[in-house]
C-alpha cells in the first residue's frame, strides 16, 4: 500500500493566540506560557482533497489538530471491505499520545490543514502542562459520547433520520452556526459526496439520494449546487433527526 505524500504547504504560520480553532482545540485552556511551549514544537501540514494523511498501521510520529477542512477515519477489513468510522472536523484531534501507529486510515475529504506537534515533545508537555492533558481528556470523553450516539444512529434511526442527523452534526460544528442561526437560517457546505455518506451511514447510494430529495421536497433543507445546503429552520431539521433542540436524543 502506498504511503501518504504531502501537498505543498498552503497555510501561513499563525500564532496560537490568533488561531481560528484556538478556543475549541487541545490548547483551549492554555495560558500564554503554555502556548509558547506549544509554539516551539508545532508545524503545519497541508493536504489536498482525496490525499491520505496516514494509513492504518503506519508509524505516526506526530499528533495534530484539524485547523480547516474535513478528514475521514476509515477501517479496512482483511477481505477489503471498508467502513468509514468517523469524521474529523475543525478543532478535532488526530493521533494518540503513547501510541506508536495509526489505528485508522486518515484521508482528507476536502483540502485540509492540520496544526501538528512532534509526538515526544507533546507527550512531555502533557506531563508538565496539566491544561493540555485536561483538555485532551475532555475531548476524548466527548468523542466517546459521540461514538455512543453514532451507535444509536446506525442501530435505531430510520434512513431519513440518519441523513438529517449527519447534516445537523456537521452544521453544529460549523464555527459560524450561532451567527447564522440568529438570522434564522443555517448555511453549510456538506463535505461528503453522496457515495461517502452512504458508506458512513450504512445506506445505499440510492437511499441517500432519495432521502435528501425528500428532505428538500418537504422544505427541511434547500440545496444550491452539489453540496451547498441551506437549513431554513434548524430546530425542524433536529426534529427530523429524532433529536431535541439541545442535541440530545428524543425518547
Amino acid at each position: 500500500m502506498p504511503k501518504s505524500s504531502l501537498a505543498p504547504l498552503k497555510f501561513t504560520h499563525v500564532q496560537c493566540g490568533d488561531c481560528p480553532i484556538r478556543h475549541r482545540a487541545v490548547c483551549a485552556r492554555c495560558d500564554e506560557d503554555e502556548l509558547s511551549r506549544l509554539e516551539e514544537t508545532k508545524y503545519y501540514r497541508s493536504f489536498e482533497a482525496g490525499q491520505t494523511v496516514v494509513w492504518s498501521g503506519d508509524r505516526m510520529d506526530f499528533v495534530a489538530s484539524v485547523v480547516s477542512g474535513i478528514a475521514t477515519l476509515t477501517q479496512t477489513m482483511e477481505d477489503g471491505r471498508r467502513q468509514m468510522v468517523g469524521l474529523l472536523l475543525p478543532s478535532d484531534f488526530v493521533g494518540r499520545p503513547g501510541r506508536e501507529t495509526a489505528p485508522y486510515d486518515v484521508v482528507a475529504t476536502t483540502d485540509l490543514v492540520m496544526c501538528c506537534f512532534r509526538k515526544k515533545p507533546f507527550e512531555d508537555i502533557m506531563v508538565t502542562t496539566p491544561h493540555v492533558g485536561q483538555r485532551l481528556l475532555e475531548m476524548t470523553l466527548d468523542e466517546l459520547d459521540a461514538a455512543r450516539e453514532w451507535m444509536l444512529l446506525l442501530g435505531r434511526k430510520t434512513a431519513r433520520e440518519k441523513i438529517a442527523s449527519l447534516i445537523a452534526i456537521i452544521a453544529r460544528r460549523d464555527a459560524s452556526l450561532k451567527m447564522a442561526k440568529s438570522e434564522g437560517r443555517v448555511v453549510v457546505d456538506l463535505p461528503l459526496t453522496r457515495e461517502a455518506m452512504s458508506e458512513y451511514l450504512g445506506l445505499t447510494l440510492e437511499t441517500v439520494s432519495r432521502q435528501i430529495s425528500a428532505l428538500r421536497k418537504d422544505g427541511v433543507i434547500e440545496i444550491e449546487g452539489k453540496r451547498h445546503i441551506i437549513i431554513p429552520d434548524f430546530d425542524h431539521l433536529v426534529e427530523e433527526a429524532g433529536d431535541d433542540s439541545d442535541g440530545g436524543f428524543l425518547v
